[in-house]
């Protein structure tokens, strides 16, 4: 797969303005990226700008922090998708995990996925840098028990991103039936390159465009 269909384009930062999103949307168009991934409150600004676009339109789900109540994942869900996300990256409750609340994880990650069921892809960010080795083995377990399509590293908020290490234990949890998403601080092609050596089938960056202009 070429480079550029493996990145989504994204733009998460709270200061974001509609020139910064015009921008992303215009990058992703002219570099054909996977999707652009933004906050949910560009999603319909995405869905008008993209309609006649390839470029899919990816948004997160309890984010940053994972911490909101089921109930507020699911009506973030339903409202994405009613303003036209085709993809949703949500986090995982990390405390519920980090208590060992497995059931309350899963369940939380059903409800989510079943909105979100024939009509768009979801991604499970287990925020790695927070947890464990054993607690990213079961998180990544759990995503995959929940219907999940991927899981994915970082929300890009935590002091610590995607690292080829945890790739590779997500890809061998996962096994090849889910896509694994690498993102948080990558900024280079050759993080990029071992990251998707190491198993990622998809790259979340804001430096997309500097990357592909490192491999042309």
């Amino acid at each position: 797969m070429e480079l550029n269909r493996r990145i989504d384009h994204t733009c998460l930062k709270p200061e974001a303005t509609k020139a910064d999103i015009l921008q992303l949307i215009a990058e992703a168009k002219k570099a054909r990226f996977y999707s652009v991934c933004v906050q949910p409150i560009w999603v319909g600004l995405a869905s008008q700008s993209l309609k006649e676009d390839p470029v899919s339109i990816c948004t997160v789900i309890g984010f940053p922090l994972g911490a909101n109540t089921t109930e507020t994942k699911v009506f973030e869900a339903k409202n994405a998708l009613q303003n036209g996300a085709d993809e949703l990256d949500v986090v995982l409750n990390i405390g519920a995990l980090k208590n060992g609340e497995h059931e309350a994880v899963l369940e939380d990650l059903k409800a989510v996925i079943l909105v979100a069921k024939n009509r768009a892809l979801v991604k499970v960010i287990i925020e790695a840098a927070l947890l464990t080795e054993e607690e990213k083995i079961v998180a990544c377990q759990l995503a995959k028990e929940a219907g999940a399509n991927f899981v994915k590293t970082s929300t890009g908020f935590a002091a610590t991103g995607a690292t080829p290490s945890d790739v590779r234990l997500m890809r061998k949890v996962v096994g090849e039936t889910m896509g694994v998403k690498a993102s948080g601080g990558i900024k280079t092609a050759k993080e990029v390159r071992l990251l998707i050596e190491s198993g990622a089938s998809r790259i979340g960056t804001s430096a997309s465009v500097a990357i592909l202009a490192e491999t042309i």
